[in-house]
């Protein structure tokens, strides 16, 4: 599983860059000088991308909360919500920058790809650290 959170971890910092000249380059050549849902999608990355695997990576080293073979569907939970979510916000930014009058349909189904992606990274993370502090407990007896 060590493994497994360094390689996310990097690919995480790879796509935040990746997002984050995208929406600076993309936004200078649109002419948009307005805010937009594309920048937070370099911030999502980042944070909830690299950053919380290489925490859990080092509580994974500490703790093993993830037993080999285990923890298969969470990490796929946790790493479905973080795409979906920022699939999400990159869309939603890319109308934005484009100036594109959403119909109240797509704009409602805009917000409700974000929300699910949102529920399922919340019920990842929580319940990743949910795993964490049942190893830490046993780890203190």
């Amino acid at each position: 599983m060590k493994k497994h959170f360094a390689c996310a971890a990097f690919t995480y910092a790879v796509l935040a860059m990746i997002f984050g000249v995208f929406y600076r380059e993309f936004t200078k050549f649109s002419g948009f000088a307005g805010q937009t849902t594309l920048s937070v999608v370099h911030t999502h990355y980042f944070l909830l991308g690299m950053i919380f695997c290489l925490m859990m990576l080092m509580l994974e080293k500490l703790f093993s909360f993830l037993p080999h073979g285990k923890g298969g569907k969470l990490l796929l939970l946790y790493h479905v919500g973080l795409n979906v979510t920022c699939l999400g916000l990159f869309l939603r930014g890319l109308a934005q920058a484009q100036g594109l009058a959403l119909s109240s349909g797509l704009d409602a189904s805009l917000s409700g790809v974000c929300g699910i992606g949102h529920a399922l990274l919340g019920i990842g993370m929580l319940w990743m650290l949910w795993r964490v502090r049942g190893a830490v407990s046993a780890a203190e007896k």
